[in-house]
């Protein structure tokens, strides 16, 4: 299975070396002279027109690359590979080395080879410009301007124009990699899409700044040359101007809501905004045509599978089983999952509470682990926000709600994590920012007292504001009236409390448990395409895309060609456009929804069984369904993890200090908290002074 992998995954950067190898020949003389020619004419045929050569060069690769991405993301799992100990391969140097992380003004911390494949980017963004200047400055001089009636800075200005729209189109067509959630590619980089939703917001950037230059250029060219009425024009069977203009404007209501200081003081703002990515996708299909967009489309089309079936998870109820409420204004969530859901630690969900927000959908990092807790998800909510306040008003009242309704997306994460190849992990939390490191807990917990294998130590820096926030720490074990033992895992905690010189003693409530009344019709969280999810993801994507082909071409034959015979100057573009789109629209929506109904029937014997399970919850505890049978456990911790927990109060962690005192031949570092902590975490480990501390990055971007 291992060498099916690697030829699996060889074959994938192939097919992606060569997609890049297309985006840089495109602006040459020589690939638009003579190779496209050449293409064109052993491609074009009466059943896909010139659409077809532009899909066969630009699409199909992407859509390959996927399809070998979900086997090989399949397989992988099957292997299970993170659980075999003869996979614990220390890092080399060079490959350490370009972990590195490093802090860049504007780009935040990114590791060296994040910023050499960004700075491999903007060299092709480069190329690609100065080349397509370079081709189409060498047919402009005074005869052919003259010709047109202008001079030869305005046709030089109309090539810049265009060019910047080519640019841009070369930047939209990796625009939508990143916020494809359940994405089989970037899985199978490494990557996940919490963790690149950076990439997207530097992407965005640059093809609205670009495409906002080409619109602004082109103004200008039409006002000194008197063609202002090229404005308003749509035509039947050339670029349509006016589409151009209306994708521009809602592009730029998107662009001007992302800017962090608007996104974070007006996030609804910035969230309903950019919902008009569909008008201006649409419009700019309509602007190019479809033919062209074709070289656009794989990442688009990814996406939109994802979303659908997103949409699809998220239109039923899922099992609220019991909250634990904590005194700090935490609360964390347990629902009921089946067993075929697996995720990684450091996994994200998002969460929707139609009765605080129909429209608002939240990530947060789940708590539990899926090896640990089989038929358990666990996500802990620190309210911060008025969504966040909301819920812990409506679950920490005395007359508190006996069942909640809430919907989820999801889970997300990792296909695998490289936790266990350290010697150490130093996890270092701000605030609420002990989360993920709460699912590692729990995870090397299962390693070490089921499997029996050996895991890491753990030194856990956690700094708080408060001594209520030191009850996060009580989360670091499951809510479960059997405690767990790590008696073989080897953990310290070092907690700050930052703004108070001593304990203090007060009347506050001890952590409490809700137990819920959950509604028959919830269901448990369960694999939106079941166990064999990537295998699902990788026939939609077939399946969708083969259909969307044959009723394509069917159209093109039958309907368009009669009319246009493959000249593209009768038969409106702009209607050719909307027919595609609304092709690729059904076929997505059909092939995803059979295998969600499919697999949906094979969930339900999951959830009949684990609802059959729920019926012994205590439904006549104390105080209106606050239940306390874990109150020994969640009052006081087991004694092992206080006798793990030094608590200081009135500093902040010497963090250089005590990453240096660290000996061990392989330190991992996670760090999840404010900014500055970040930054000062990454700093440490890029100094160079300590070559055993490797910098784990986790990301928490949305």
């Amino acid at each position: 299975m291992m060498m099916l992998m690697k030829m699996i995954k060889g074959l994938a950067m192939m097919v992606f070396i060569g997609y890049l190898f297309l985006w840089v020949i495109t602006p040459t003389y020589v690939f638009k002279q003579k190779w496209i020619l050449r293409v064109r004419a052993h491609t074009t045929t009466t059943y896909f027109g010139t659409q077809g050569p532009t899909m066969l060069l630009y699409t199909l690769p992407v859509l390959i690359m996927a399809v070998l991405g979900s086997v090989y993301l399949h397989l992988r799992k099957k292997a299970n590979q993170n659980r075999d100990e003869g996979d614990k391969e220390a890092t080399s140097d060079n490959l350490s080395i370009w972990r590195r992380p490093m802090i860049i003004k504007g780009l935040g911390i990114v590791s060296i080879i994040e910023l050499a494949f960004f700075v491999m980017f903007i060299a092709l963004i480069v190329w690609s410009f100065t080349t397509y200047l370079h081709v189409s400055f060498a047919g402009i001089n005074h005869k052919t301007a003259a010709k047109k009636g202008e001079e030869v800075w305005q046709s030089k200005l109309s090539s810049v124009a265009l060019r910047f729209g080519l640019i841009g189109n070369l930047c939209l067509a990796f625009l939508f990699f990143p916020v494809t959630r359940g994405s089989s590619i970037l899985s199978l980089f490494g990557l996940t899409s919490e963790a690149s939703i950076k990439y997207h917001i530097w992407l965005g950037h640059i093809v609205m700044t670009l495409f906002t230059s080409h619109g602004v250029c082109y103004i200008i060219y039409w006002v000194v040359t008197k063609q202002t009425s090229e404005m308003v024009k749509w035509a039947k069977t050339d670029i349509s101007n006016v589409a151009g203009e209306l994708a521009l404007v809602a592009g730029l209501i998107m662009w001007a809501t992302t800017f962090p200081r608007i996104r974070r003081k007006m996030f609804e703002v910035f969230f309903y905004t950019h919902h008009l990515y569909i008008l201006f996708v649409v419009f700019f299909v309509f602007h190019v045509g479809i033919a062209y967009a074709s070289m656009m489309l794989p990442g688009f089309y990814l996406f939109m599978i994802d979303r659908f079936l997103r949409f699809l998870q998220s239109k039923g109820n899922v099992r609220l089983v019991s909250s634990r409420v904590l005194p700090c204004e935490t609360l964390e969530l347990n629902f009921s999952k089946s067993r075929g859901l697996n995720y990684t630690p450091t996994s994200i969900i998002f969460i929707n509470i139609p009765s605080i927000s129909k429209a608002q959908w939240h990530p947060f990092t789940i708590t539990s682990s899926s090896n640990l807790e089989p038929e358990k998800l666990s996500v802990m909510i620190k309210s911060e926000g008025s969504w966040s306040r909301k819920l812990y008003q409506m679950l920490s009242s005395p007359n508190s709600i006996d069942r909640l309704n809430v919907c989820v997306e999801g889970p997300y994460g990792p296909i695998a994590t490289n936790f266990l190849r350290h010697d150490l992990l130093v996890m270092v939390s701000g605030g609420s920012g002990i989360t993920p490191f709460i699912s590692i807990f729990r995870e090397l917990v299962y390693i070490t007292e089921t499997l029996k294998c050996k895991a890491p130590k753990i030194l856990l820096i956690s700094a708080f504001k408060d001594s209520s926030d030191l009850t996060m720490l009580e989360l670091l074990l499951p809510s479960s009236s059997a405690p767990i033992e790590f008696s073989k895992l080897d953990l310290q905690i070092e907690a700050y409390v930052t703004r108070e010189k001593q304990p203090v003693t007060n009347d506050k409530k001890p952590v409490s448990t809700i137990w819920l009344k959950p509604n028959p019709s919830d269901a448990p969280i369960t694999p939106v395409l079941g166990q064999n999810g990537w295998l699902w993801l990788g026939a939609i994507i077939v399946s969708s895309f083969v259909v969307f082909l044959v009723s394509m071409g069917l159209l093109t034959r039958f309907y368009i060609y009669p009319i246009d015979k493959n000249t593209n100057k009768v038969y409106s573009l702009g209607s050719r456009a909307a027919l595609n789109m609304l092709l690729i629209c059904v076929s997505i929506m059909v092939t995803c929804y059979m295998g969600f109904w499919w697999n949906k029937k094979r969930n339900a014997m999951d959830s009949k069984q684990i609802q059959n399970m729920e019926g012994a919850t205590p439904v006549n505890s104390p105080n209106s369904w606050f239940y306390n049978a874990d109150r020994e456990l969640e009052s006081m911790p087991q004694q092992s993890l206080y006798q793990s927990t030094n608590v200081h109060f009135g500093e902040r962690p010497d963090l250089k200090r005590i990453m240096f005192e660290q000996k061990e031949s392989s330190v991992g570092v996670l760090v999840c908290g404010p900014k500055k902590m970040r930054h000062e975490v990454a700093n440490i480990c890029s100094s160079g002074l300590a070559s055993n501390l490797h910098f784990e990055s986790i990301s928490f971007s949305w």
